[in-house]
């Protein structure tokens, strides 16, 4: 029996600090104005980590710390948006497309509400899906923890694949 959906989690997290060891927030292939950015290989870009790694985990592929090692330099300073897309081409070639995605950003500051629609936008075109097929929250740490220190951005994600017809 084939299934005709399939559902994937991603998790990812990043360490906050001042540049230079910080680089610039990005959250969904957009930049973020923040006096704090991930310190990363790549870009940082802890929400399509999440969705990345969503996606492929629904597959049931390697994730996206196996298809693009933070030790191949390569990928030193890349931009999310091609991992993302990557695993979407691979959905694709196996028969799924996405149906929707629901993701949480823990991040004490700065709040993500204006930012929400445009986050939307932006990720909708890289899913291929409608911006009401994508749903981003974000929550603050309420002062607890690394989150809510302003240390740390953290994501939760879901995704909904289904089979192309």
């Amino acid at each position: 029996m084939n299934p005709s959906i399939r559902v994937g989690h991603g998790y990812d997290c990043h360490r906050l600090a001042l540049p230079p060891e910080g680089g610039p927030l990005v959250l969904g292939g957009l930049r973020i104005e923040h006096d704090m950015g991930p310190v990363a290989h790549s870009d940082g870009d802890a929400l399509l980590h999440a969705v990345t790694d969503a996606v492929l985990g629904a597959l049931g592929l390697d994730d996206l710390g196996t298809q693009f090692p933070d030790n191949d330099p390569r990928w030193h300073g890349a931009s999310s948006d091609h991992f993302l897309k990557e695993a979407i081409l691979q959905a694709q070639n196996l028969g799924w497309t996405v149906g929707n995605v629901d993701a949480t950003v823990l991040l004490e500051r700065p709040r993500l509400i204006k930012h929400r629609s445009a986050l939307r936008e932006h990720m909708s075109k890289l899913l291929h899906v409608p911006p009401d097929s994508v749903n981003i929250k974000g929550k603050s740490g309420e002062g607890l923890g690394p989150v809510g220190q302003g240390q740390m951005v953290e994501v939760h994600a879901t995704v909904l694949l289904h089979r192309i017809s």
